[in-house]
């Protein structure tokens, strides 16, 4: 099978379709031979933040002359995202042979589209012999598709509410899912500082055995006056303090995350990964996550936006991506809106899946915006603007824009927008997607 017959197979296997259970994933696997206990994992889970910490924990991993696998999802523009050995995606021609085998064994069984990606991953990673692989969950945990393995180190960023119709209502069932990837005897790491998650992760810890190091207990961190931060390890850690760190991402929550992946590494050391301090400082200074609170500046061809007089002159957009799409999300958005960036008019793009929490996230960012320009991702699950505008406050209705197709309402954003104004897009990945390809191209 071509590339092109790979990726149609796969979008027959309907992307959307949410399918929880480990069965049909161990099935396939035992059919070509286990690739996953050939390999060693980090397993990571949580509300927010998993990508992140993927991100940061390769970044410093690769400095140490580690090779490393990374599983995360959802992608971008292209499924080819989801799968990278170091700063290198799986190449087309690698997954499309891949892709060829999984679908030769299957025959005329089926999974999701999630197993399906699963599946490719681990067979690439074992096949490239990769050091360590750094693995995502795709919703939820406990019957999660990557659920399947056994790892050396447990990763569980912040838990808040997200997925309700299959992960539960209340933050201890959602904590209970997430708490699902906690092994025997596997150290865990946790974000999860919110009491009603805490208290099931602690528990579901203490049940399994396995050494718990929750952040603001076992380990934490702090902001230093030359604006670095500071990494700050309790007796587990020997006491270890890591100086001079720095973030290059805004978003205020990275440095939670980064804090998460040192303590991941830390505990990683046990098993021979050992990297020096210079690596963990050049590391977390480098990290980009795409789509992810991603601020960059790009001049705006004059004839773009209907001026072709001559002596006119190209402007510069300024622009902030991110994918934040349930409350605590779009709560770190606006906060980091508000204390990073200045700016004098906030110009905002905003689409989302119709089965978020539409109220609360726009009861959070219209009134940040002065201009609010509401489109419709890509997508049987997202909101059509009508939809989108139902849910505004009241004296933002009269304002805002509809604008359905995603190419329209970028050109409106960049028609209102001078070097001086912000342009925000977010609500959904999708939207991120497909926003970022018109802007920069795809990653792959």
């Amino acid at each position: 099978m071509t590339y092109d017959e790979v990726l149609l197979y796969l979008d027959r296997l309907q992307m959307h379709k949410i399918k929880l259970g480990l069965d049909a994933m161990l099935s396939f696997l035992d059919s070509v031979g286990r690739p996953e206990r050939r390999l060693k994992f980090v397993h990571i889970a949580g509300t927010n933040g998993k990508g992140s910490v993927c991100a940061s924990l390769s970044e410093m991993l690769d400095r140490g002359g580690y090779r490393v696998g990374v599983y995360t999802s959802p992608h971008l523009s292209s499924v080819r995202e989801r799968f990278r050995i170091g700063s290198q995606y799986i190449s087309e021609e690698e997954f499309a042979d891949l892709g060829t085998r999984i679908c030769e064994r299957l025959g005329q069984e089926q999974i999701t589209y999630f197993e399906f990606t699963t599946a490719l991953g681990l067979l690439w990673f074992s096949e490239a012999y990769v050091d360590l692989v750094l693995l995502e969950t795709g919703l939820g945990g406990r019957l999660d598709a990557t659920n399947i393995v056994t790892p050396l180190v447990s990763v569980i960023t912040s838990i808040s509410m997200d997925h309700e119709a299959y992960l539960g209502d209340t933050l201890a069932a959602v904590a209970v899912e997430k708490a699902g990837i906690i092994k025997a005897g596997v150290p865990v790491v946790s974000g999860a500082t919110d009491p009603e998650a805490a208290v099931v992760i602690r528990r579901v810890s203490d049940e399994k055995k396995a050494s718990l190091f929750q952040l603001g207990q076992e380990f934490d961190y702090s902001e230093t006056d030359d604006k670095t931060w500071k990494w700050v390890g309790g007796s587990g850690f020997g006491d270890q303090e890591i100086e001079g760190l720095d973030c290059a991402h805004p978003s205020l929550a990275h440095r939670e995350n980064d804090a998460l992946a040192i303590a991941a590494l830390k505990l990683l050391e046990h098993h021979g990964f050992k990297i020096e301090l210079s690596d963990i400082r050049a590391g977390l200074a480098a990290v980009k996550w795409p789509g992810r609170m991603e601020y960059f500046e790009q001049p705006l061809l004059s004839d773009t936006i209907g001026e072709t007089d001559f002596g006119k002159k190209d402007k510069l957009c300024r622009y902030l991506l991110d994918g934040a799409h349930n409350l605590d999300g779009v709560k770190n958005l606006a906060e980091t809106l508000r204390l990073k960036f200045s700016y004098e008019n906030l110009i905002c793009i905003w689409g989302a899946m119709a089965d978020k929490d539409l109220g609360g996230t726009l009861a959070i960012m219209a009134p940040l915006a002065d201009h609010l320009i509401l489109t419709q991702p890509d997508g049987e699950r997202s909101a059509s603007v009508d939809y989108i505008y139902s849910y505004l406050p009241d004296e933002k209705k009269v304002s805002a824009n509809c604008v359905s197709e995603g190419i329209e309402a970028l050109a409106l954003a960049q028609s209102k927008a001078t070097d001086k104004d912000l342009i925000v897009i977010g609500g959904s990945l999708y939207l991120i997607g497909a926003m970022r390809s018109l802007l920069l191209g795809d990653l792959v």
